[in-house]
């Protein structure tokens, strides 16, 4: 298991490019002031132990050792001793529609982002639970089995996208029966499946299967994404959008009353996401009277710090920008490090 300590230094990273366009300038300005003498090129030849290339490699090598700093800073560790932990939780698994209609933009940004947005906001509500990803369109995948690791959970969430899954529908009960059978086998903790669809075009009987789960003890909610009046599936970049045969713009709708039965039957609730509330915190609310019992996870309890090795890099690209003059000297004139020859210009 690896994982960064600190991982808020990486904000700095964002120096290096800044760095990278003010020294580019100052190279420009040189430049600049080269020319004031006469032609460039030949005040050049007046400047033999002028090197520029010399210039960018020393700030090259700098950058280099910043990066590798930085790194350090963050903390690199490496899991070092698995320890099994015991705590109360349940298994929830999240069945996201990815569907293209999923693109629709009465929910803003669009209907996908707005709902990964919310579930990496969920998953740091629940820190003692097992979560599981599952998206959907015309057929369902697992994405990611229940696990307790919630850094797996967010990076598996910020790749889905609709198009993953190239069957085109709304496979609502696939995906219920499909998270029904990834819970952990002869667990007898809680168990929760959260449906987030626009409910359209679904094409088996999720309400059918939503009883059979809930009849294995298994509550199921659902949040409605999109808006009743619809909207229109944008294509790609350009601000196209599907049509039909007959050359129609499509229009995507909300379907509440399909989701609202799925909820009622799966002894669970539904929620209707709006710009304004997604509709976590009725939800999350409800989660919390879902029985909890005691599960068994191994967790990393020991971790060997590895920021040395990284540091010891760094200085070694420092000690070589230090050895590397701006210019050529007459002690080093014999010696061609970049092979080039001496009277060669440099630009």
């Amino acid at each position: 298991m690896f994982r960064f300590s600190n991982p808020e230094y990486f904000y700095l990273l964002i120096l290096i490019p800044a760095f990278a366009v003010l020294f580019w300038f100052t190279v420009k300005r040189q430049k600049n002031w080269i020319t004031i003498f006469g032609e460039y090129k030949t005040v050049l030849k007046l400047l033999p132990e002028l090197s520029f290339r010399r210039i960018w490699t020393k700030f090259t090598l700098l950058s280099i050792a910043f990066f590798l700093i930085i790194v350090s800073l963050a903390g690199p560790q490496v899991g070092a001793k698995l320890t099994e932990v015991k705590r109360k939780g349940m298994e929830m698994i999240i069945a996201l529609d990815v569907s293209n209609s999923m693109l629709a933009e009465d929910i803003k940004p669009n209907r996908i982002e707005r709902a990964k947005q919310a579930i990496s906001q969920l998953i740091e509500k629940f820190q003692e639970d097992r979560i599981g990803l599952i998206v959907f369109a015309g057929d369902a995948y697992v994405q990611l089995p229940v696990t307790n690791d919630y850094a797996s959970a967010k990076l598996f969430l910020s790749s889905v996208n609709p198009g993953m899954i190239p069957k085109q529908g709304t496979a609502i009960g696939r995906a219920i029966e499909l998270a029904a059978n990834s819970f952990t086998p002869n667990s007898n903790t809680g168990k929760a499946i959260i449906v987030i669809s626009d409910g359209e075009n679904h094409i088996d009987d999720p309400v059918d299967i939503a009883k059979q789960a809930a009849e294995n003890g298994i509550k199921i909610y659902t949040i409605g994404i999109g808006s009743p009046e619809g909207a229109p599936i944008p294509i790609g970049d350009s601000r196209d959008f599907l049509k039909d045969s007959e050359g129609k713009v499509v229009i995507t709708r909300l379907d509440e009353e399909t989701l609202t039965k799925v909820a009622i039957t799966g002894n669970g609730k539904y929620v209707r996401a709006t710009n304004a509330s997604f509709g976590l915190m009725p939800i999350y609310e409800s989660l919390k009277n879902v029985d909890r019992k005691e599960i068994k996870d191994k967790i990393y309890s020991e971790y060997e710090e590895q920021y040395q090795y990284i540091l010891a890099i760094a200085i070694v690209f420092l000690l070589v920008e230090l050895l590397i003059l701006d210019r050529k000297t007459s002690l080093l004139s014999k010696v061609n490090l970049f092979g080039v020859d001496k009277n060669e210009q440099k630009s």
